[in-house]
């Protein structure tokens, strides 16, 4: 039917309205960006279902036994280490859950909570999202909320600072470290756009001589007898460390030479960073000043007598 078919065609013709836009997500109260709290949700997930034996010194022990061609034959390997807990960071909080972890090797009487961290930090103009791009910073702070003794450390982790840090680390201290961290968290040359922080708890020394107790699990793999004296730093032969950060719940392995390549390199913000509209505490100087070729080392405090 002719008036049928141009009353059709009529309606065909009418335009059907766009729908409409998917709504926008809401801004989290403290500003972080939603791809930020996405990220820290899913380390959070990962850390809720992983093994509880993930994090701990045995399943260190595993990690070295996997790797063991990446070390010297011709070496002993003597292993310091001092186990230190586990914590999945919320947002850009890196610098604040390494410090966290690093209290664990502490001397205090009381336990301090991460939002303990946070307050004070943003109490004292530290930061206003949980970063730390101020190693200076970083160490005023574990002095306020461990009551501990920091010494910052500039001019990278060669030189003098070298024989400081293994002494350090020998000794059962923990050491903060900034760096660049690549996708699998190990540390890279990223000009600082990466800057994130790692707390070290350990040392792994390959030593060309000397008498230690073997390992009773790992072949090549030593321990330094009770109350015995650290090896002379001078005679090791190749390092790594042993450090923990705020995406993973798991110890990692790192050269020494790789880690202090990208500690000495961190240079500028992100540019990413710098555009995303949060404001960020940055020392004078930016990151370079604040960051890099920097080192925290951490002490009980010594009581006077």
């Amino acid at each position: 039917m002719p008036e049928e078919d141009g009353e059709y065609a009529a309606a065909s013709a009418i335009p059907v309205p766009p729908p409409p836009p998917p709504p926008m997500l809401p801004t989290p109260a403290h500003g972080l960006p939603p791809p930020v709290l996405e990220k820290s949700k899913f380390y959070k997930k990962v850390a809720e279902h992983s093994d509880p034996s993930v994090g701990g010194f045995e399943e260190l022990k595993k990690i070295i036994k996997k790797q063991q061609d990446r070390f010297s034959g011709a070496l002993k390997w003597l292993l310091y280490k001092k186990h230190i807990p586990s914590l999945i960071q919320e947002g850009p909080q890196c610098g604040l859950v390494a410090l966290w972890m690093a209290g664990g090797l502490l001397d205090n009487t009381k336990e301090i909570t991460l939002d303990r961290i946070v307050e004070t930090a943003i109490s004292k103009g530290y930061t206003t999202l949980g970063e730390m791009f101020s190693a200076a910073n970083m160490a005023s702070l574990a002095e306020l909320v461990f009551c501990c003794q920091s010494e910052l450390l500039s001019g990278g982790m060669d030189g003098d600072n070298r024989e400081r840090i293994l002494n350090h680390l020998t000794a059962g201290l923990p050491v903060l470290v900034p760096y660049d961290e690549d996708f699998n968290h190990e540390p890279c040359q990223r000009d600082g756009h990466r800057a994130h922080w790692a707390v070290i708890s350990g040392v792994l020394l390959g030593m060309p001589s000397g008498s230690f107790e073997p390992d009773m699990d790992i072949p090549g793999l030593y321990h330094s007898p009770p109350n015995s004296l650290p090896p002379s730093i001078g005679d090791t032969g190749e390092i790594y460390l042993i450090a923990k950060q705020g995406k993973s719940l798991r110890y990692q392995l790192w050269e020494y030479s790789s880690i202090s390549r990208s500690n000495g390199q961190l240079l500028q913000l992100d540019p990413k960073r710098a555009s995303d509209g949060n404001a960020y505490v940055l020392p004078e100087g930016g990151v370079r000043a604040g960051l890099c070729g920097k080192i925290v080392l951490l002490k009980q405090t010594e009581l006077k007598t």
